[in-house]
């Protein structure tokens, strides 16, 4: 079997601890297809997987894969499938929880694919597919944004944030991002209608929202105070320093208060990744690529998204040595 290469990290820890590794390419099973990947980002979700701060939620073993969506061509389709074939551009996101996308081939269900969008090239498309639908599963099917409805979208320079500021001011809601100085004009650009330094701005200083979409994590009371009376708010990110206490306080708040807080796992089905390159092709949603790196640079990708101020996504250009 030909050999092909992907980054692994075989014990937990800082950026370094990720290596480029040669290992044999996989075969489609039944139902599966064969992606030669063009592209794929670096999510930031997977830092805590790295460091091994989710160690207790997950039984994969070692070594992993890193990366959870890619944009491709098919190379070869598993039996049973007949929804593709080779020579297809694709995009779409591995399995949940199996992350291993930064890779020359990956093979995952043909379930979890959908058209690569027409007017993107596959390296711009490779920002989108794990940002883009769960942007899209927040604040349609979690929070149900309707048009008019105040929005507040904290952490909005990152891969979800960005995208969450283009979809909801497409939805038709009024827009607030907090983000970091430097980066309000940009956030406005992205269709923002008011864009407050979130260093110099209080939650107090904020005035009511119908929904809250939250990637930061910490604080969430001082936020949750600032929704209407049938506000949501929707948690997407966890306090990085203290990974389960905040985990639990979640999952609490959305114990008592489910109608109010929300939280999920994006795990997108068929028709909402398909659903993403529809909302691509129209321009309601655009990718936003800060950098794009070689494969081999992907520890320093990683170290970048740790030190923060990312705008929208790290890209890994699979054909760039």
């Amino acid at each position: 079997m030909c050999a092909m290469r992907a980054v692994q990290y075989d014990r937990f820890g800082p950026p370094e601890v990720l290596r480029v590794n040669e290992v044999p390419t996989p075969r489609p099973g039944p139902g599966e297809v064969l992606v030669e990947v063009h592209a794929a980002s670096v999510d930031a979700g997977e830092i805590a997987f790295r460091a091994g701060k989710m160690r207790r939620f997950t039984r994969a073993g070692l070594p992993r894969g890193v990366g959870g969506d890619f944009a491709g061509h098919v190379a070869a389709v598993g039996a049973e499938v007949r929804t593709w074939q080779a020579g297809d551009a694709v995009w779409g996101v591995m399995p949940h929880f199996a992350f291993g996308a930064i890779a020359d081939y990956v093979a995952v269900p043909e379930q979890r694919l959908a058209r690569a969008p027409g007017n993107l090239s596959l390296l711009e498309a490779a920002a989108l597919p794990v940002s883009g639908t769960t942007a899209l599963t927040a604040l349609t099917d979690k929070a149900r944004l309707t048009p008019g409805e105040r929005l507040l979208v904290r952490g909005a320079t990152g891969g979800v944030g960005s995208v969450a500021v283009q979809l909801g001011k497409a939805l038709g809601a009024d827009v607030t991002a907090l983000a970091g100085a430097r980066n309000l004009d940009w956030v406005r650009e992205l269709g923002a209608d008011a864009a407050l330094d979130y260093r110099t701005t209080r939650p107090e200083d904020l005035g009511r929202f119908d929904v809250i979409l939250d990637m930061v994590g910490t604080d969430l009371g001082d936020y949750q105070a600032r929704l209407t009376r049938k506000g949501r708010m929707v948690a997407l990110a966890f306090d990085t320093d203290s990974v389960l206490t905040s985990m639990l306080g979640t999952v609490l708040r959305a114990a008592v208060r489910p109608r109010q807080v929300k939280l999920f796992s994006n795990n997108p089905s068929p028709g909402r990744i398909a659903e993403l390159t529809q909302y691509a092709e129209t321009g309601a949603v655009r990718p936003v690529t800060d950098t794009v790196f070689p494969m081999t640079d992907v520890a320093e990708a990683h170290r970048r998204l740790e030190a923060g101020g990312v705008r929208g996504k790290y890209v890994i250009d699979m054909r760039r040595s």
